[in-house]
């Protein structure tokens, strides 16, 4: 009995000690330390929040950075910690922000991921911003981020050769989404930024933050030690003079006239301007579209989204003369110097086809009739050279093709071939008679402005077919190096001593013939005219041009539509292009977002402000970008 009791006694105070002993843990964890254990608790989740980078820049040929980044401030809200109720408030803030466009983007936001941070307002004023970080503590789920979005030269627009970015559309983003992409990125929708988007958008990073059940700001994860640093797209170095691309916009938009310029090096088919008329303000797109330019740029009838110098197919005209020349010379079709009447008219069955207006040019031989642009010259010579002869040699210089320019969009003409005219009429039911007006470049014969400006470029230096091309190379963010890009080349089985012909008779259209508009003083240019004729109004004005002859230094096309003849608003924009490129003209103003590269005084970028010093890469077969400092903005 003696025993049962002590066991009794001894367990009632086992468990009177185990609980006090857990009553005493319980008071320390609720009343003496309820502090450091509210704050672990209010601190046990975790939001993952990602940081866009900074796309790459764009750098012209002289260093001059032409496509740089500047401060974004952008809205963004979690939906699972965002109070409904607040929307009203935070739509207020934003200022003339519509509710109703607030509960679409944050709708859109919770149906890809409640607790994912999705942008509801972007390209935000910094008054607005501090407007709601002063009322951010009555807003649960709302952050603030600073984002990139592009600064561009105030003295030139580049709309069709950079290119705008768009928010990523919901069909990309499907395709996309294993790349990275969410749905609040933008993405190079045109020009470079679409060809080159791999390159420029470098690598989201992620921050990590603390957040109480309440939805707030707990401080950062781990010190911020867990947190994944974006990296910086890369720079993309371009064959661009900047100078030259200003002027050749100038020119065009001083003609009221909608048309393209492209101008090549034509030692190697990079790209020294690139302008289609018209055009339009990138900012129009930058951070946050403007939907009153929008509406006024997809209402307008000449289309200025439409980039000419890759999509306007037109007939060559006389141009494309030289293409036929070359022909009879290599095929030996005909004496150049034997003369031919050009009486103004050439009939050919029931049809009578003019010359000069029906005037005629007299005698001429093949370097007068290229000089004076003899109509009844080349009607007679295609009969000499052949239908098939003319289609080898125009697909010999790449029309009918794509040039394969670093552009999207781009067209391929039309190359009229037997083929083609069996396709189209059926075969035996069209005659030699439709090759008559393909002498002169008019007819089916269609080409784009990117494709002449190639063929100009490949009669400069005698017979070197270069793919055209903007980008040189990039720079490689994670290595600091260079990288030039490799382009192809062909070389046309054409002599020397023809492409020598071709240009006396070139040379002769600037000195004596059609062309004397282009004449530029001390420098020896060479060109040819051209008017495609248009049945919807007033024809359209070509003019392709090479200088200096001895040396070729610049290739170009212009065109300018309904326009008429081309060697009377044409050919005076190939002069002040190459005037400027050759003689060297005034330099490119200095205005925001445009300076050099290497200057001592960089312009503002987001993450870097200036590109890394450049290391030999020494298996490129290009040569690096010059890193000569410059003292001054814009090249001065």
């Amino acid at each position: 009995m003696d025993t049962l009791q002590r066991n009794s006694t001894f367990v009632s105070l086992f468990v009177i000690t185990a609980f006090s002993v857990l009553f005493g843990r319980l008071f320390y964890l609720q009343v003496l330390n309820y502090q450091q254990l509210g704050s672990i608790s209010a601190t046990n989740s975790i939001r993952r929040i990602w940081v866009q980078p900074p796309r790459g820049r764009m750098i012209d040929r002289n260093g001059i950075i032409i496509v740089d980044n500047q401060p974004l401030y952008t809205v963004k809200i979690i939906p699972s910690e965002f109070h409904a109720g607040r929307t009203a408030y935070l739509a207020w803030l934003l200022q003339k922000k519509p509710e109703s466009e607030l509960v679409e983007n944050i709708n859109k936001g919770r149906a890809f991921n409640r607790f994912a941070a999705a942008t509801v307002s972007r390209n935000l004023s910094p008054l607005v911003i501090a407007r709601l970080s002063e009322n951010l503590w009555q807003l649960p789920g709302v952050l603030i981020e600073t984002d990139n979005k592009r600064m561009y030269p105030d003295s030139l627009h580049g709309a069709h050769l950079f290119g705008y970015l768009r928010m990523i559309s919901k069909e990309k983003l499907e395709e996309l989404a294993e790349q990275g992409y969410s749905p609040d990125d933008k993405i190079g929708f045109s020009g470079l930024e679409k060809y080159y988007e791999e390159r420029l958008k470098g690598q989201k990073g992620a921050r990590f933050e603390m957040i109480t059940p309440r939805g707030k700001y707990a401080g950062r994860f781990d010190n911020g030690k867990s947190d994944i640093a974006s990296i910086k797209g890369d720079d993309l170095y371009l064959s661009l003079d900047a100078g030259l691309q200003q002027l050749a916009e100038k020119l065009l938009r001083k003609t009221g006239h909608s048309g393209a310029v492209v101008a090549l090096d034509p030692s190697n088919g990079g790209v020294l301007a690139l302008a289609s008329s018209p055009d339009y303000d990138l900012n129009i797109f930058n951070g946050a579209t403007d939907r009153k330019g929008w509406n006024a740029i997809v209402t307008s009838p000449q289309k200025p989204l439409f980039n000419r110098t890759v999509q306007a197919v037109y007939p060559p005209g006389s141009v494309y003369k030289m293409v036929l020349a070359i022909a009879a010379l290599e095929e030996k079709s005909i004496d150049p110097n034997k003369k031919i009447l050009d009486s103004g008219v050439f009939t050919y069955g029931q049809r009578q086809f003019l010359s000069n207006e029906g005037k005629g040019h007299g005698l001429v031989d093949m370097r007068n009739a290229i000089a004076v642009s003899s109509n009844v010259y080349f009607y007679k010579l295609i009969f000499n050279v052949g239908f098939e002869n003319w289609t080898r040699y125009g697909t010999m210089f790449g029309f009918g093709e794509k040039t394969g320019i670093d552009l999207p969009g781009e067209r391929a003409g039309l190359m009229p071939s037997t083929a083609y005219y069996n396709k189209r009429y059926g075969k035996g039911k069209w005659t030699t008679g439709y090759i008559v007006s393909l002498a002169i470049g008019q007819g089916e014969l269609g080409t784009t402005p990117v494709q002449l400006a190639t063929y100009a470029a490949a009669i400069a230096n005698n017979g070197t077919l270069y793919q055209p091309h903007i980008v040189n190379g990039y720079r490689d963010t994670g290595t600091g190096k260079y990288i030039a890009l490799n382009y192809s080349s062909q070389e046309l089985p054409i002599s020397e001593e023809t492409f020598a012909l071709i240009k006396d008779g070139m040379v002769g259209v600037v000195q004596k013939g059609t062309g004397t508009l282009a004449s530029v003083p001390g420098v020896s240019v060479a060109g040819k005219t051209g008017t495609a004729q248009n049945p919807h109004g007033k024809d359209h004005a070509w003019f392709i041009a090479f200088a200096p002859v001895e040396n070729p230094k610049i290739a170009l096309a212009v065109l300018v539509e309904n326009a008429g003849f081309g060697g009377a608003i044409s050919a005076p924009i190939a002069r002040e292009l190459i005037k400027h490129y050759i003689k060297g003209g005034s330099p490119v103003s200095a205005s925001k977002g445009l300076s050099s590269a290497g200057a001592s005084v960089a312009p503002t970028d987001s993450t870097q402000n200036s590109p890394p010093e450049i290391q030999q890469d020494k298996n490129s077969n290009s040569g690096e970008p010059s890193t000569e400092k410059i003292n001054s903005q814009a090249g001065e």
